[in-house]
């Protein structure tokens, strides 16, 4: 159902059935298509709620018909993730599109809000189907097991799935260490099993210099 018709350009063919996907990430599409925006991230109003109090921001449309749609969002690039029943965890900055079947949600993640603004939770996605993600530049997937756990910079976080657990640390970039400021004041650990999507550039934070 989704494949890239270019590293920035999702193609989502359609045969009746239903996708969500970014708020006006729509840039063409041929055969019949309806679109509706969903309140709250497509949750109704309790998710409606839920946002507003965590200030996790995601705003989705609904595309439903027959024929090829495709989505971008300002040329960032998009990786393409495949759900068999376990659970997605993404910045909503970060999310272009899901399967109409999988479900979003909000799961809370602690003190990283205070370093980057986005809120104290992330969304959630879960289920069997795809989703696609947005990064700025070519997302890279880092690997974490018991044995090697995983530092990452909030700005450069994008999404992360498998059994891992997060903490939060005080740390520096090795900007920061360099005397070129920009420090973020927090660092996002995970440890256990799984995947960690990072991109290469970090996204406008306001922690401020540690």
């Amino acid at each position: 159902m989704f494949r890239l018709q270019s590293s920035k350009v999702l193609a989502v063919d359609m045969t009746g059935d239903a996708v969500k996907a970014k708020n006006g990430s729509m840039v063409a599409y041929d055969g019949d298509m309806a679109f509706k925006k969903l309140s709250g991230g497509g949750e109704g109003l309790r998710g409606m709620v839920t946002r507003r109090l965590t200030g996790e921001q995601m705003t989705l449309m609904e595309v439903k018909g027959h024929g090829t749609c495709f989505f971008a969002d300002r040329a960032s690039e998009i990786s393409l993730v495949g759900l068999q029943g376990d659970k997605l965890y993404v910045e909503s900055s970060n999310l272009l599109a899901t399967d109409g079947g999988l479900r979003t949600g909000t799961s809370f993640t602690g003190a990283r809000g205070a370093s980057q603004g986005n809120g104290l939770f992330t969304t959630t996605i879960e289920g069997h189907g795809q989703a696609a993600l947005l990064s700025d530049g070519p997302a890279v997937l880092l690997r974490v097991s018991p044995q090697y756990p995983l530092t990452v910079d909030p700005g450069a976080y994008v999404a992360h799935q498998g059994n891992l657990r997060q903490s939060f640390q005080s740390g520096v970039t090795f900007r920061t260490l360099l005397g070129e400021g920009g420090g973020e004041a927090f660092q996002i650990r995970f440890e256990g099993d799984g995947l960690v999507y990072v991109q290469p550039s970090e996204r406008n934070t306001i922690a401020g210099d540690v």
